[in-house]
């Protein structure tokens, strides 16, 4: 949707990088300013330290100081075919330097320079984003909120955000604006694509508006949930386990299948039997009616699993399901829309045929 021409992406990647090694400059430079003008006046004055000696000489602790200045500055310039995303190098020979392109390079958003394992590495902010949205969806079903008056305001929601982001993507002044306001929520791989929360809005519009209530909110707690497990594990272990597909390991899909049957159990097992009836309940409503059954070779001879059985039968293949959709690729979808539509196909048609 964006029309940055090849150059002006170039160049506004560049200012960004810029402006995050700029500031870590200035930090590192305050820094030293205060701890110099600091020691240069106890060495004027004679203070004495408080076990009765002298301060270390001015001279020694500024040229500590420079040092480890320039440590910090000269840690930018390094090559960026070394696989450091920080560098921002200089023109040479009348070239324009290189711009890092990994996935998440480290270096296009301020407050991931600053936050680098909390918010860059471990991605805190935007999975507690994740997390408690689930919570809010528990919320929402247990007080008789139904999906169609829901879809009217998250609609409202989802056409400013979207604008908002059609917007800085062919403006770079307010996409700069932009990810420094909101870039604690963002992958910097979006910097220059379409933001996350536009798609969680188009999956979770997707899901309540084709599906059955059960389905649509339990497909949704998966995407809250499983997709945070996946990552936060598959970043942690996932170097120890096979590689799936690009960027989706063993570790990540093997959490996203327990969360998934764990959510499914606790949905259909827990949340579900302790919410009242509602009048403005739609029609089926719920498609788990706590059995399941099995064709053994015709209708007459069909097989009828209940209780905790088929709680636990039921939980299992939405583990299944949920992993699956979490490692899939679709036509190279975000994940946001991928996870809850999969999710609730996969267990739509599961309770359609053994429901």
């Amino acid at each position: 949707m964006s029309t940055y021409s090849s150059s002006t992406a170039y160049d506004d990647d560049l200012k960004l990088q810029s402006d995050c090694a700029s500031e870590l400059d200035y930090s590192s430079s305050s820094s030293t300013s205060t701890n110099a003008s600091i020691g240069g006046s106890n060495g004027s004055s004679g203070v004495s330290t408080p076990t009765g000696g002298t301060p270390p000489p001015p001279l020694l602790l500024s040229s500590a100081l420079s040092s480890s200045a320039g440590l910090l500055k000269r840690r930018p310039e390094r090559s960026p075919e070394r696989g450091n995303h920080l560098s921002v190098p200089g023109y040479e020979n009348g070239k324009r330097p290189a711009v890092s392109r990994s996935p998440s390079p480290l270096g296009l958003i301020p407050i991931h320079r600053s936050f680098s394992k909390l918010i860059h590495k471990h991605e805190v902010p935007r999975k507690l984003l994740h997390v408690s949205i689930g919570g809010f969806v528990v919320y929402l079903y247990m007080h008789g909120y139904q999906p169609a008056k829901l879809i009217p305001p998250l609609t409202a929601a989802f056409i400013p955000i979207t604008t908002a982001d059609i917007l800085r993507l062919n403006w770079p002044a307010f996409n700069r604006f932009y990810i420094r306001a909101l870039g604690a929520l963002m992958r910097e791989s979006e910097v220059r694509g379409m933001n996350g929360v536009v798609w969680y809005l188009v999956g979770s519009l997707t899901v309540l508006g084709v599906f059955p209530k059960d389905v649509a909110t339990l497909s949704i707690l998966l995407l809250s949930w499983c997709d945070t497990a996946a990552s936060t594990f598959g970043r942690a272990f996932g170097k120890y386990t096979p590689r799936i597909r690009k960027g989706k390991s063993l570790a990540g899909s093997l959490a996203s299948f327990v969360v998934g049957a764990l959510t499914a159990a606790v949905f259909w097992g827990y949340i579900v039997p302790r919410t009242p009836k509602f009048k403005d309940d739609p029609v089926n409503a719920l498609m788990w009616g706590g059995k399941l059954g099995f064709l053994m070779g015709g209708e007459a001879s069909k097989a009828v699993v209940s209780g905790g059985w088929a709680l636990g039968l039921m939980s299992l293949w939405t583990g299944l399901v949920a992993s699956v959709s979490e490692a899939m690729n679709v036509w190279g979808l975000d994940d946001n829309v991928v996870i809850p539509v999969v999710s609730a196909v996969g267990v739509w048609g599961f309770l359609k045929i053994f429901g």
